[in-house]
């Protein structure tokens, strides 16, 4: 029997990184972006002045919001402590800080020992005199006192807003 000749294997491919990942690539920096004409740094230049102008006005403006926001009315609140003279009454001190010109509104509640809601009122607090309370009249002291439907092991401030602000 005779053997038909077969082609040779073709020649394995060279194995430099270059033909496998292929050739070396551009840098970025090069005379990407430069003017051509004078020489490559008047485009660099104003790039790099444009992107400080407008993080400076970014800058400037949430600086702006911020100056803003706080001044608009805002009211906050601080626990001071609670009794529970007996199974039907919790007593709630806590100070709000607010403009004194502006009424604001409380939602106080009492709570068990299983942390359930035994007691729930909503104060307001009026507008007050620069002489009433610290901060010239900004933070006043307030006592609430909260009927329960049994035992209150705590008691304390959900949240305060401003009721004109929604209006």
């Amino acid at each position: 029997m005779t053997s038909e000749e077969q082609p040779a294997a073709p020649a394995p491919a060279p194995t430099s990184l270059a033909n496998r990942y292929g050739g070396q690539k551009r840098a970025m920096g090069g005379s990407f972006g430069r003017a051509r004409s004078t020489g490559g740094t008047t485009d660099g230049r104003k790039r790099r002045r444009n992107l400080l102008i407008a993080a400076l006005a970014v800058a400037v403006a949430f600086l702006a919001w911020v100056a803003t926001s706080a001044a608009t009315g805002s009211v906050s609140f601080k626990d001071i402590g609670y009794s529970t003279p007996d199974a039907t009454l919790a007593q709630l001190d806590f100070q709000v800080t607010k403009n004194p010109d502006s009424t604001a509104a409380c939602a106080v509640k009492a709570l068990d020992s299983k942390f359930a809601v035994v007691g729930w009122k909503v104060v307001t607090i009026g507008p007050n005199d620069a002489s009433a309370g610290t901060d010239g009249g900004h933070t006043t002291a307030q006592r609430v006192t909260l009927r329960t439907e049994s035992q209150a092991v705590s008691a304390v401030v959900d949240n305060c807003w401003l009721p004109s602000a929604n209006k």
